[in-house]
């Protein structure tokens, strides 16, 4: 190839390029010249096709669906790094000034926290999860709604370093960052716009493999090679699309599974999640709490323990009772960090719930009778359903905890990865856009129109149907892709008005 041919910018190898169609048709035209019924012959069905309905597919989610994707990843960007900044911002609170010999019973520390803020009712009580770190004591105060008032007290002194209004555990400022991250702190409505990155996030990758593996094989990635490496020898539009091909291989794994993992309690696909878990029987095993010889109905509150809720309680449980329960606790085997939570009625036990979201995980549980310090009932993390392991597991990932430090690493360079892939892509659309005639466009030109009507009719039978139950089991994919389709025949109709 001469000098003068590789220097050539935005239109290199435009007329000569045989992979032109991956990206347009070779006269740069979306659509051909519209020819009446009669001269029109009918289309050759082929396999190929499919191939022509997958760019155009990946084409569109790219175009439309990215900057949803990129707002994921750089808030999820900064969410990754709220182990830190809790430390940073929060540290008076979160630590203690000096690791004692002997930590001061639970009653104690309750006490001192109850003299400071006397408001609401006690929820429950978290102990330290470090030898540095302050025991929390979880106050439901009305005022607050579904956010809490932690106090932090000092497990060697009793002394209060502080309180935080917390949401579920979480600092204001992870609080913040979640609700950034998860509805841009517009409510529902917001929740709209990561919901619709994760449910397109796999067609995106999915279809990127598909397209990037099957013209590796017909060009130099006889090896592996071609298809994990960007070819640093090409030029232009080449060259930035082996970047964003190479890239995206490397980060398929991790960004199919935040696919999947973000899918599990978003808000729709959340829902039939939450069925599917219903129907194979895959919910986590209900904690009895009823005392023995109670009528009243087994209710496991522990998963709400510490989410400003008190059970139902009115009035502060005996502080002695803490200490009863966590010592039966600790005597069951339950250690590391572990959630204190008093009954709702006189009528049920008090919980013990182990929360070390860390690898290995510990979610053991046990219903305790504070008045004679026994155990009453016992979950066991072994003894969780297949599905509902993963799907806990993959939510602790997703949230950078699973794995600490390493964990939070391979997010953020995930995260990172996945923005230069859209800036890539965004690129090639720009670098494609045709520039000779009298009408230069500002944007690369759509891949062809109508690949569908060539598909062979088997594809067809088997494929619209499966597209039809994605789009019930993910219902905000089905309505954006029913979205896009009309808006693309809208504007093919217009159009070929308009070229006739």
């Amino acid at each position: 190839m001469s000098r003068r041919t590789e220097e050539i910018p935005q239109n290199e190898q435009k007329q000569s390029e045989p992979e032109q169609n991956e990206h347009g048709p070779a006269d740069g035209r979306p659509d051909g010249p519209a020819k009446p019924s009669s001269e029109r012959p009918r289309p050759a069905r082929s396999w190929a096709e499919v191939r022509h309905l997958l760019v155009r597919l990946h084409f569109y989610a790219g175009v439309l669906v990215a900057p949803f994707l990129l707002v994921a990843a750089l808030t999820g960007l900064a969410y990754t790094l709220t182990p830190q900044l809790d430390r940073l911002v929060y540290g008076d609170q979160l630590r203690v000034e000096q690791v004692g010999d002997e930590v001061r019973p639970l009653a104690e520390q309750i006490a001192a926290a109850r003299a400071a803020y006397p408001e609401g009712t006690l929820a429950s009580v978290i102990t330290p999860p470090g030898p540095e770190d302050t025991t929390r004591v979880v106050l439901a105060v009305p005022e607050l709604g579904e956010n809490q008032r932690t106090v932090f007290v000092d497990p060697y002194t009793a002394e209060v370093r502080g309180e935080l209004t917390t949401w579920f555990g979480s600092t204001p400022l992870t609080t913040w960052l979640d609700d950034l991250h998860r509805n841009l702190h517009l409510g529902d409505t917001g929740r709209l716009y990561s919901e619709v990155a994760a449910s397109w996030l796999w067609v995106a990758v999915a279809g990127g493999l598909v397209l990037w593996l099957g013209r590796a094989r017909g060009l130099r990635a006889r090896s592996a090679r071609g298809v994990l490496l960007p070819d640093r020898k090409a030029k232009g539009v080449r060259r930035t699309r082996s970047w964003h091909a190479a890239t995206g291989v490397w980060l398929a794994l991790g960004l199919l599974f935040l696919s999947a993992t973000g899918l599990t309690w978003s808000n729709y696909g959340g829902e039939r999640f939450g069925r599917l878990l219903d129907a194979a029987n895959g919910n986590a095993p209900a904690l009895d709490t009823a005392l023995p010889g109670s009528d009243a109905p087994a209710e496991d509150h522990s998963e709400h323990a510490g989410h400003g809720s008190s059970g139902g309680a009115t009035a502060d449980a005996d502080p002695a009772d803490f200490d009863t329960a966590l010592a039966a606790a600790r005597g069951a085997g339950l250690g590391g960090i572990v959630e204190v939570t008093p009954p709702a009625d006189a009528a049920s036990a008090w919980v013990v719930a182990q929360t070390d979201n860390t690898w290995p995980v510990h979610y053991d549980r046990v219903a305790v009778d504070t008045t004679s310090g026994e155990i009453t009932s016992r979950t066991r993390w072994a003894d969780h359903p297949a599905l509902n392991k993963l799907s806990k597991l993959g939510v602790q990932g997703h949230m950078g905890v699973l794995f600490g430090v390493a964990n939070q690493i391979v997010l953020a360079l995930i995260a990172l990865g996945l923005t230069a892939v859209i800036v890539w892509g965004y690129r090639m659309w720009w670098l494609r856009r045709p520039t000779r005639g009298d009408r230069p466009a500002r944007v690369g030109r759509a891949p062809e129109r109508g690949a569908w009507r060539r598909i062979p009719l088997p594809a067809l039978v088997l494929g619209i149907p499966a597209v039809a139950a994605l789009g019930w089991a993910l219902p905000v994919l089905g309505v954006t892709l029913a979205g896009f389709l009309v808006v693309d025949a809208v504007v093919g109709a217009v159009r070929r008005r308009r070229t006739a």
